[in-house]
């Protein structure tokens, strides 16, 4: 027998809409109706996959913030500290910049291990500022994550893998970005929308000929009902 393999989904440039931004509505279906784990791993704030799931109809298998947070439906870790990014942010206002998000910051109101900088801001300075804390600075395509170095969505789901209880060899991963990279290593298969930058296509198995969700919706079905059921 065949069954479907485990899913791990990026959300910005993998689910969204060929125009790049906002969900694209066709993936819900095919989502809720996988008949394996789908782990949703992202480098948004933790409410934001959480959601995601909810409203998908699909257990909360979550990696935030770019490994910083993992839940496994039953319990959450914390695998950073947002102390010293919420630091960086503090100093990089005081040298006259800004994170770029307007007055309520929404994009990092609800963030536990690090904080995001928009990308019209300069990024020198504020990697210049993360170095001084021991953290780095990735450029994800949709923001500058403040983040300790050492947490990465692919460990975030060997964590998940282990406590739900699936091979990471028959899981299949689709990305866009940098950020996804740790992901393809981990994951038995592993592929790079069209619109991914070049790191994430390096690491892929196979670049696909599709942007954001056209390229994540070729990809299931491709790949549905070709893992052995044993």
């Amino acid at each position: 027998m065949t069954a479907d393999p485990p899913l791990v989904l990026d959300i910005d440039g993998t689910l969204t809409r060929p125009e790049g931004w906002g969900i694209d509505p066709r993936v819900f279906d095919p989502i809720r109706e996988w008949d394996a784990p789908v782990v949703i791993a992202t480098g948004k704030a933790f409410p934001y996959p959480v959601a995601l799931c909810h409203f998908a109809g699909v257990p909360e298998l979550v990696v935030a913030e770019n490994g910083g947070v993992v839940y496994t439906g039953d319990d959450v870790f914390f695998t950073a500290d947002r102390e010293a990014a919420q630091a960086v942010a503090e100093e990089y206002r005081a040298a006259g910049y800004d994170l770029g998000w307007g007055r309520e910051d929404t994009v990092n109101r609800w963030r536990e291990t690090e904080i995001a900088v928009n990308l019209e801001q300069p990024v020198e300075p504020l990697r210049e500022i993360a170095a001084d804390y021991g953290l780095e600075v990735i450029d994800t395509g949709y923001a500058y994550h403040v983040k300790d170095a050492d947490p990465n969505k692919g460990e975030g789901l060997e964590v998940i893998a282990e406590h739900v209880g699936f091979d990471l060899a028959e899981a299949v991963a689709v990305g866009d970005s940098i950020n996804d990279v740790s992901t393809f290593e981990v994951a038995g298969r592993s592929f790079a929308v069209k619109n991914a930058d070049e790191a994430a296509k390096r690491a892929a198995d196979e670049v696909l000929e599709d942007v954001h969700a056209d390229g994540t919706l070729s990809v299931l079905e491709r790949v549905r009902g070709t893992r052995e059921d044993t």
